[in-house]
């Protein structure tokens, strides 16, 4: 049995995109099993994967160079791996990185194409393209190793029998973000025919949707009393998902649920649609030469007015559905 020691240790999306590549990967090489190194709170992902050992840490407890290089250490005492692959190529994994070179190891890691990603935000170029999915670049890292790998791109459900629609309609950054106000007279719209589920993380937006859940009838609020395990279980339940580009839409793709997603100052051509979702989900201001002005949603607006958000209206996305 051949060993891979994987590590990418954030964000939550990012971490969530690997567990379909792994799947494929593993059931076309059946000889290999993954160590994935990540944080504690992500194991639930990769539970139903056969030959992937979840190893769960604390950064907290890895601080600065010396902390990653004991967690090197660490894990090369605990799982002896035959490849070690870079999912991350950040700060942290580099000081693995050259840790495991200087022990003999062969080390492959993500190619995350900063450049192209950088001429694809930048507002004055008008000629945008397509760049390489995010879970292509991962399942590179395994072809790089000499591997066979063939990504279906396809969803696959985990339940036949699925009713209700789930939306989820914060993200981490303004610019990923509907206008909470748009978001509510859409739920007002689908919940007079659909029961509609509420996700979300953190106190405030735990009380923002309890709060709709009272206004709105024909709504439930499940933000705050799932753990990632039963969240996964109902997101499988659901006929549809509705996320901005954010995480839920990669549990979407985990558990085979369709996504209408949104995107604002992001863009799918940066490579982060979800595995298995349809670009004909995806809800967005074409037309608007300055998207995407950033990868991650994290800036502020290059126009002033957010555009890229505010333009979108509520049928368009109930059009979708």
């Amino acid at each position: 049995m051949t060993r891979i020691l994987a590590y990418r240790f954030s964000a939550f999306g990012d971490v969530a995109m690997t567990m379909p590549v792994f799947r494929e990967f593993l059931e076309q090489n059946p000889d290999v099993e993954i160590v994935m190194v990540s944080r504690n709170n992500f194991e639930s992902l990769f539970a139903d994967i056969p030959n992937v050992i979840f190893h769960g840490i604390d950064l907290d407890e890895y601080k600065g160079f010396l902390g990653i290089r004991r967690l090197g250490k660490e894990l090369l005492k605990l799982y002896k791996p035959d490849y070690v692959a870079d999912l991350h190529d950040v700060i942290r994994s580099k000081i693995l990185d050259k840790l495991y070179v200087r022990k003999g190891l062969k080390v492959f890691k993500i190619n995350k194409g900063k450049e192209e990603k950088e001429n694809l935000t930048n507002v004055w170029n008008l000629d945008k393209v397509q760049l390489r999915k995010t879970v292509e670049r991962y399942a590179d890292v395994f072809r790089d190793m000499g591997f066979k790998l063939e990504l279906s791109h396809q969803l696959r459900p985990q339940t036949i029998q699925k009713s209700g629609i789930g939306f989820a309609p914060f993200a981490q950054h303004k610019g990923k973000m509907l206008p909470l106000e748009k978001s509510f007279e859409l739920v007002k719209i689908l919940a007079q025919k659909n029961t509609i589920y509420f996700f979300g993380g953190g106190k405030k937006e735990a009380e923002t949707l309890e709060s709709w859940e009272q206004q709105i009838p024909n709504t439930k609020s499940l933000a705050g009393k799932l753990n990632l395990s039963e969240e996964l279980n109902r997101i499988a339940q659901l006929e549809v998902m509705i996320s901005m580009d954010s995480a839920n839409m990669h549990l979407a793709s985990i558990v085979g649920t369709r996504c209408v997603s949104i995107w604002g100052a992001t863009h799918p051509y940066a490579g982060f649609l979800g595995f298995g979702q349809s670009e004909g989900d995806v809800v967005q201001i074409k037309d608007l030469t300055c998207r995407p002005c950033s990868v991650f949603g994290d800036k502020e607006c290059f126009r002033g007015d957010w555009a890229c958000l505010e333009e979108i209206n509520v049928q368009q996305i109930i059009d979708k559905i």
